[in-house]
């Protein structure tokens, strides 16, 4: 795990090492082990190491290979890479490490582009070919690994973090009005290629990027779900559906304990968390260390759910660690959290794994994570309403969307509103490609591939990079995500929701966990905003910097001021914590002008 970036020039001009160096340095968090920076005339390539397999100097990055003419940087990690070492050696290859980065780089020699479809894990690389001039990017199936790029009037420049960007010149800063649209409206998503700002994309998950000398940029998709039903599997039952999940989770899992250093569980004490700490002590792991994290109650709202994580910690026997953080240290820790956010990004829990990386990675350096299962199993609560729906758009957005069109233009100032409904256009589009044909499927598989992308897993990778910590999501393994999508809707929805799931893992864990009520990482002192939290937010909005980019209404924010705790979305987010953290987010990254 680490961080990447680079630049590749049009014009013949050797890249600045300065330019490097800016980038790097930005990312230093995600990899403090070690360091590197490669300049090749018209390519210059940083690199940010975290030390995960194999720890010695002969994986260091950026790695090159003068007999290939290849260099490489990589973040990520390739579950299967000791067994794609053994088939290119039958090749005739010969490695010089034993990690995984330069299995890639054989593997793109060896298989060109399509060596992506090898892979079983979670990556973003660029690969620079001396003898064409031609760069090769690609990103992970789920976009687990970030991956952003900028152009420049001569360059592209391309980044594990945006911010990371933002420090070089010639960017365009400004505001991109069609994210602004999706970020109010689709709960804080902005789908790919774009981010909140206009001189900086991202790469769409499962997609390989081929950028020539000229300039001439080629994307190619390689990998989706379908979730049509396959006719050699309509007989199966729903304990059979069952049976097949839990053993490609036991697959799943297994494959994430792949490194030269111990691996933890972050342990919410919710389902998906508990049952990896299942399956690990199910294959006899011992001593296995697990994390959870609580807040102070507000406004009736409980902050934490210690019983259910230390049910299942004092279950299996784990070394756990029960980190309590009081509302004065959230505060404290507020900063840093907006600091570490590639996007801006509203769930109240950004703070909450901020702090838990904090801590765990005082003890780890990797660590499992239950991210996805909610998406791929539909667990959610606007799931069920979707198998009887005859307008799925509208019932989608109904439940899912922050606010509608109207609405967002009473709240936008007029000079930011768009022509047309973007999140509702994007979210009809999306429903009505092919490989899904039932409504509940549709949302899925949209939730899944952008939802999931641009939500938990980036808030995720930003907060545990921000503390050097690798995080993997074995419910986002690609093959467990295929075989989720062909089983039918209602064995999904069976029981509330994550039925199959449920109980595939009640065969595992105690049922108290699996029966409780459905819980999220609550943080209430941000939903209920009131004190020092809406005294920091109002500073913000109030700001000379706010008032010249003039985002919001008057009217609007004054009506927030008044009466925060009455603003709350339909998925329970506060519009002032949603406004309030965009405009920290681009005061803190100094974008947005």
């Amino acid at each position: 795990m680490c961080g990447i970036c680079g630049e590749l020039t049009f014009d013949g001009s050797p890249v600045k090492e300065s330019i490097i160096t800016a980038m790097n340095d930005v990312m230093a968090p995600r990899g403090p082990d070690a360091d590197g920076v490669t300049l090749k005339g018209r390519v210059g390539f940083g690199h940010r190491r975290l030390k995960i397999i194999d720890l010695s100097d002969k994986a260091a990055q950026p790695m090159a290979d003068a007999a290939l003419g290849l260099t490489i940087v990589f973040n990520g990690c390739i579950y299967n890479y000791k067994d794609l070492r053994a088939e290119l050696e039958g090749l005739g290859y010969s490695f010089f490490s034993t990690g995984d980065t330069e299995v890639i780089l054989k593997a793109y020699h060896a298989w060109g582009t399509d060596c992506v479809t090898r892979f079983l894990g979670m990556f973003a690389f660029a690969i620079y070919e001396e003898q064409s001039g031609r760069l090769v990017v690609a990103r992970d199936r789920f976009g687990i690994k970030p991956l952003y790029f900028a152009e420049t009037p001569n360059s592209i420049r391309f980044s594990s973090s945006l911010p990371a960007l933002l420090k070089t010149p010639g960017i365009d800063t400004s505001i991109d009005r069609v994210a602004l649209a999706h970020y109010m409206s689709f709960h804080a998503v902005v789908p790919p290629p774009r981010t909140m700002i206009a001189g900086i994309s991202k790469v769409p998950p499962a997609t390989v990027r081929v950028i020539e000398p000229d300039g001439k940029v080629t994307d190619t998709r390689y990998w989706r779900p379908d979730f049509a039903r396959r006719a050699d599997e309509a007989h199966l039952t729903f304990e059979d559906w069952r049976d097949r999940v839990l053993d490609m989770l036991r697959t799943a899992v297994r494959r994430r304990m792949i490194a030269d250093v111990p691996v933890g569980v972050l342990l919410s004490g919710g389902v998906d968390s508990s049952v990896i700490v299942g399956l690990l002590a199910e294959m006899g792991q011992k001593d296995l260390m697990t994390f959870s994290v609580g807040f102070e109650d507000a406004n009736g709202e409980t902050g934490n759910e210690f019983v259910y994580s230390d049910l299942i910690a004092k279950h299996y026997d784990t070394v756990h660690h029960k980190i309590f953080v009081p509302s004065s240290e959230l505060m404290d820790a507020l900063p840093g959290t907006i600091a570490a956010m590639s996007e801006p990004m509203v769930s109240y829990d950004n703070v909450g794994f901020y702090l838990l990386s904090r801590e765990v990675s005082k003890h780890i350096k990797v660590v499992q994570s239950g991210q996805g299962a909610d998406e791929v199993f539909a667990g959610y609560h606007w799931y069920p309403p979707m198998a009887t729906s005859t307008d799925p758009v509208a019932d989608y957005a109904r439940v899912f969307f922050d606010r509608d069109n109207a609405t967002l233009r009473r709240h936008l100032a007029p000079q930011w509103h768009t022509n047309r409904d973007e999140a509702l256009s994007f979210v009809a589009a999306n429903f009505a490609e092919d490989g899904a044909e039932e409504a509940v499927d549709k949302a899925l598989r949209l939730d899944t591939n952008v939802m999931l992308v641009d939500d938990p897993v980036k808030r995720v990778d930003n907060a545990t990079m921000a503390w050097g910590l690798e995080a993997r999501v074995p419910f986002l393994d690609h093959e467990l995500v295929e075989l989720a999508a062909r089983i039918p809707a209602q064995h999904k929805l069976a029981h509330g929701g994550k039925g199959v799931l449920k109980e595939a893992a009640r065969k595992v864990i105690p049922s108290e966990v699996i029966d409780r009520k459905k819980g999220y990482f609550p943080v209430p002192a941000l939903k209920y905003l009131d004190g020092p939290y809406l005294d920091m937010v109002r500073d913000a909005l109030t700001s000379q910097a706010a008032r010249e980019r003039g985002l919001f209404q008057k009217d609007y924010l004054d009506t927030l001021f008044a009466d925060p705790k009455s603003h709350i979305t339909p998925l329970q987010g506060s519009e002032l914590w949603q406004v309030g953290l965009l405009e920290m987010w681009l005061q803190t990254h100094g974008a947005g002008k």
